[in-house]
């Protein structure tokens, strides 16, 4: 029932963020969409929500709960730059804004962006964990918590070898291809 809980929240974070678009650009109902736009983190609650009845009502954590964790960690850590992307490519496309910028390509522009999306997904595990911690902590009962207690490993893992972009790219930095001298 929670994955359920879970796909839909993930549904409702992109509708709401649709609608909030919608209603900025096309419509240009700026306060509506603004408003729309701050109900995205509503979804989170929801899902926290959820995820805490289900448990308080006697659940045994499973996989469900581990994964709402993971996807509140990863929504907190990574939605407003979701939201900022779709923002910008809305706003290009329906109200006349400037093109979206691209992500660097090359030097140290394209290392700082490496690290700083490794930063955000160091953030998302964090949360993830203490979500996790707190659900722990909420049940007190070690053996209906078991399921929850090897998820910090797993996403500790993921974040390792989210590290090794960023520190290859810090070693190896991108550069533009040479291209050949034209031939006289």
């Amino acid at each position: 029932m929670l994955i359920a809980v879970i796909a839909g929240c993930e549904i409702g974070f992109w509708v709401v963020l649709l609608a909030g678009l919608v209603a900025r650009y096309p419509l240009r109902m700026r306060r509506t969409g603004a408003a729309l736009l701050l109900g995205v983190p509503l979804v989170d609650v929801v899902l926290l929500a959820a995820t805490l009845v289900d448990l308080r009502n006697g659940a045994t954590a499973g996989t469900g709960h581990g994964l709402a964790a993971v996807y509140l960690g990863y929504s907190v850590a990574f939605g407003h730059s979701m939201m900022r992307w779709a923002d910008q490519r809305f706003a290009h496309r329906f109200a006349g804004g400037p093109p979206p910028p691209p992500k660097p390509k090359y030097g140290a522009a394209r290392v700082r962006y490496e690290w700083r999306e490794w930063g955000k997904a160091l953030l998302a595990t964090a949360i993830a964990c203490a979500v996790l911690l707190g659900m722990i902590a909420l049940v007190g009962d070690a053996h209906r918590t078991e399921a929850l207690a090897g998820w910090p490993a797993r996403l500790g893992a993921v974040l390792a070898i989210w590290s090794l972009w960023p520190i290859t790219t810090t070693l190896w930095p991108p550069r533009p291809k040479k291209t050949a001298a034209p031939r006289p």
